[in-house]
């Protein structure tokens, strides 16, 4: 990554050859469940937090990613532009964590720019404030993950604090930048009412969110963990019923939010 004193808009040759290598873990080439339409999603390598239902544990390390130059991906994202323009689709960087390789993200976004394709950013929100400000100036949506809203549970689902997320999120609010917020239903874990009712008002507050996703609780990753050796403690936990989804999702709506 670029020194943390260098200046983030600095166009020199040197500065931007720097800034447009990163680590990658790998592409999808039309996703269609990371923002809207049809999209190039490219997962970064690296991740601050160690989720107990993470389905890419294999994205934890920043060094065993892939490295690859931002024009290698664009010169990739451009064959799929037809299905982006005809689906109101586009490119989202998710993880891993991408904040964790801000000056990499924020070029392949201000490449998508120059291109007019739509930009989105799917992150934690355990950042940096000032690490990820220059990123959002090309981001056109943020998906944002709140993983819990008690803060204890936060930190036994994540290993990390839930604050940066909330700093996070009311930036989000004060430039006004469209976001999605992501909850992920465990239950006998997330599902608390006060829990859930605590994450609702939270996000009412928050008039730049276009809507909540409910995204239900499963065990694809489970056998990465295998795998990597890594201890799975849901390995019991089963995904939630349609009826407790729609109860969660109508905690959502009583506060007057969009959900999906």
């Amino acid at each position: 990554m670029l020194d943390k004193t260098a200046n983030p808009t600095a166009t020199s040759p040197a500065v931007r050859a720097f800034q447009a290598v990163g680590a990658i873990h790998s592409v999808e080439s039309c996703g269609t469940v990371d923002g809207p339409g049809i999209r190039f999603v490219i997962f970064t390598q690296g991740c601050p937090l160690r989720c107990l239902y993470c389905h890419n544990p294999d994205c934890r390390h920043i060094e065993e990613g892939k490295v690859v130059s931002v024009d290698e991906l664009i010169e990739e994202v451009q064959k799929y532009r037809s299905y982006m323009r005809f689906s109101g689709g586009g490119v989202t960087v998710t993880g891993g964590e991408p904040l964790m390789q801000p000056e990499f993200v924020r070029e392949i976004f201000r490449r998508c720019k120059e291109l007019d394709i739509h930009t989105v950013l799917d992150t934690s929100g355990y950042v940096q404030l000032n690490a990820a400000k220059p990123v959002l100036d090309y981001v056109d949506l943020v998906l944002l993950d709140i993983k819990s809203y008690n803060r204890a549970l936060y930190e036994k689902v994540t290993k990390v604090s839930l604050e940066p997320t909330l700093k996070f999120a009311e930036y989000l609010k004060e430039i006004n930048k469209p976001a999605w917020i992501r909850f992920v239903l465990v239950p006998h874990l997330t599902d608390n009412r006060e829990n859930v009712e605590g994450l609702a008002q939270f996000v009412s507050t928050l008039t730049n969110v276009e809507k909540v996703e409910v995204l239900p609780f499963h065990q694809m990753g489970e056998y990465k963990w295998e795998q990597l050796g890594y201890e799975y403690e849901l390995k019991n936990t089963q995904p939630p019923t349609p009826e407790e989804i729609e109860a969660v999702m109508e905690i959502f709506r009583s506060y007057g939010l969009p959900v999906q």
